[in-house]
């Protein structure tokens, strides 16, 4: 089994992460901006595979949603959830990430939502690691989906975006991607200067601890929160967890994306004994209530100390 669809797995397996079969709902952030917030355990039959955080914004041409679910089925409910608010066609789709709950929707908007089928947009790197990575994605997926994987269709986005960053006018919505590559390679957040919100992607997680995965990449997570701390956004749709202030996504990410950084970091370049830090810092009274920290705080400051250590 590959590494990814193994340790997916292996989260799948974790205990007490079972929901009653989840319909996603549109939440309003500000006028015709509307965030679905997903389930906070991990990935499921009863959530299709979708226990992410997605979004949309409402325009005179049609609707533009971030991030399209991880099947077939997971992106009809999520347009359902949509024709819930309004009538508009979904025109635009764009990828915050390569991760399964990212993009495995996008065959489905880009065939229908107008004529020739929703655009979907993506930062260059994105879209190469979506390719790299559908085929696991879906070995995983079926081993738990089943028949809730069918008409599931790997589409990479198909409008590439140059650069670091970009910007896009879509319905007179401006919106910028720009790279964290912090949890997954190619993650990037979408920020609406106008609104002033922000769709972090996987950047940021509240109410539940961040994971750091294999191909994560601590260093980048603490570059990129600190940029987005700097334009000071006034919502924040996280990647995962409810939708809140700058202040709760410090609190829940950045300080401890500053603590494996920092903390974890440092003793991993002092040179220090791994279970000795490890033991050190397995208990954080300021992060111990976030849903998963038992699980995944002690695989977290050791991937952090092997970034490290080599680096």
């Amino acid at each position: 089994m590959p590494l990814f669809a193994f340790l997916i797995a292996a989260l799948l397996a974790l205990p007490g992460l079972a929901h009653a079969d989840f319909q996603p709902k549109a939440e309003k952030v500000v006028d015709n901006v509307y965030a679905i917030v997903g389930p906070l355990g991990q990935r499921s039959k009863d959530n299709d595979g979708s226990n992410a955080n997605f979004g949309f914004i409402v325009t005179a041409q049609g609707v533009i949603l971030i991030d399209s679910g991880a099947s077939r089925l997971g992106a009809e409910k999520i347009a359902a959830a949509i024709a819930q608010v309004t009538d508009q066609p979904v025109r635009w789709v764009i990828n915050t990430g390569s991760q399964d709950h990212r993009w495995l929707g996008n065959d489905y908007f880009a065939a229908k939502g107008s004529t020739q089928g929703a655009r979907i947009f993506a930062l260059k790197r994105t879209a190469a690691t979506q390719a790299e990575f559908g085929a696991q994605h879906m070995q995983m997926l079926a081993g738990f989906l089943g028949a809730r994987l069918d008409g599931t269709q790997p589409l990479p986005a198909t409008t590439l975006l140059d650069g670091n960053e970009a910007s896009v006018e879509l319905g007179g919505e401006t919106l910028t991607l720009r790279y964290t590559d912090a949890h997954f390679p190619g993650d990037a957040w979408v920020w609406l200067p106008k609104r002033n919100i922000m769709f972090t992607g996987d950047l940021v997680y509240v109410d539940r601890i961040l994971g750091v995965l294999p191909w994560s990449s601590v260093k980048n997570g603490q570059k990129a929160f600190h940029a987005l701390e700097a334009l000071s956004p006034k919502y924040i749709v996280p990647g995962h967890g409810g939708v809140c202030d700058l202040a709760k996504a410090k609190r829940d990410s950045g300080d401890y994306e500053d603590f494996l950084a920092n903390v974890i970091g440092k003793a991993a370049r002092d040179m220090e004994p791994l279970d000795a830090t490890l033991n050190k810092y397995a208990d954080l009274p300021q992060f111990k209530h976030l849903y998963n920290f038992s699980d995944l705080h002690r695989a977290n400051m050791s991937r952090a100390f092997v970034e490290f250590e080599a680096n």
